[in-house]
């Protein structure tokens, strides 16, 4: 195994800790084998990260950080509204519905119950800040008159669902035995269904 540099530590860290919670689930997993993944002792682990909440917060942080600006710009300038909305859908299915991101909602739905403020900083980390650039997004196209839309902030809902239905029906349903989804076609389809309920034509 490659020795851990100072510099990619944090990243080699997160990396195990993806791993970790997504073969186990957040109660399960333990410091020393995210640890032992890396290749640094348990003392090395818990002076970068004090606490399991501490590494699984920011594992979602980082998450999010890294997989926004691959869905949307953060200037939709005179961009159309319907192809960005339509980029974003196919891209989030995609990115979220795959193995390295998937585990974090069928996570949350799995155990958040249990871990209330795993839940509750999920929700206000990665839940909010899809869903305010989804509606953000709707509201570009109203203002474009592109999209017909009385509720803008139901309607981002509808578009997260769709995405993280994917997601679950991946890394929930599939592992026993149900159809594989075809997520390329999931992705073109949800798109598709969106932008005809907003389309003003």
């Amino acid at each position: 195994m490659p020795r851990v540099t100072p510099a990619d530590r944090r990243e080699r860290i997160l990396d195990a800790a993806r791993e970790e919670f997504a073969e186990r689930g957040f109660a399960a997993a333990r410091m020393e084998d995210v640890a032992r993944r890396v290749g640094i002792s348990r003392a090395a682990l818990y002076l970068a990260f004090d606490s399991k909440d501490a590494l699984f917060r920011a594992l979602v942080s980082e998450v999010i950080t890294e997989m926004m600006p691959s869905l949307l710009p953060s200037d939709y300038g005179s961009l159309p509204a319907p192809a960005l909305l339509r980029a974003f859908v196919k891209n989030a299915i995609k990115r979220i519905a795959s193995p390295e991101m998937a585990f974090l909602p069928r996570l949350i739905v799995g155990e958040g119950r249990n871990f209330p403020e795993l839940a509750r900083f999920y929700h206000e980390t990665a839940m909010i800040c899809i869903l305010g650039a989804i509606e953000r997004l709707i509201a570009h196209g109203i203002a474009r008159g592109e999209f017909a839309c009385p509720d803008p902030k139901t309607a981002a809902q509808c578009v997260a669902g769709g995405i993280i239905f994917a997601a679950l029906w991946r890394n929930v349903f599939e592992p026993v035995g149900a159809e594989p989804l075809n997520v390329d076609w999931m992705a073109e389809n949800q798109a598709a269904l969106v932008l005809y309920g907003l389309t003003t034509g």
